[in-house]
């Protein structure tokens, strides 16, 4: 009579030969950084598409140009945007026409240097544009410049 025991796993039952044995795991000594290259390049992709959609803050459709003069980027400038509704907004915040003037007063005597770019409407009267540049002279800010885009040839 032959008594064969087939019990490999460790149980509660049996006699077999294999009983008590568990097969020791290796210990990892390595970081898998593949998931976190993954999520890097995720959200590289991500910030590489919505960078360009925060750069622009107020929609104009600003006149075009053949020639274009380069940014100081040591500094960064005062915006202000004149809209073809007749908004006018200092950076991304809009502001009533009359409160424009002691807006610009208050940044002239915090730092009168300040560069102020003008980027005005196509379909904004040149007078309109005129007026709110004159109002950055009274103010004392002397450094203004128009915005304009490129033209494409073609």
């Amino acid at each position: 009579m032959a008594i064969h025991l087939n019990n490999r796993g460790g149980g509660s039952g049996g006699g077999g030969i294999g009983i008590g044995r568990r097969r020791s795991r290796r210990v990892m000594h390595e970081i898998n950084v593949t998931p976190f290259v993954d999520v890097m390049l995720v959200l590289l992709i991500v910030f590489m598409v919505t960078a360009p959609l925060l750069a622009v803050g107020i929609p104009v459709d600003l006149p075009d140009t053949r020639a274009s003069d380069t940014l100081a980027e040591e500094r960064p400038p005062l915006v202000i945007t004149v809209q073809e509704d007749g908004v006018i907004s200092v950076q991304k915040t809009a502001i009533d026409r009359t409160l424009l003037a002691a807006r610009l007063q208050a940044i002239s005597a915090e730092n009168a240097d300040i560069e102020v770019y003008v980027r005005g409407d196509r379909g904004v009267p040149y007078g309109e544009v005129i007026s709110v540049m004159d109002l950055i002279k009274q103010a004392g800010l002397n450094r203004v410049k128009l915005v304009t885009k490129l033209a494409n040839d073609g």
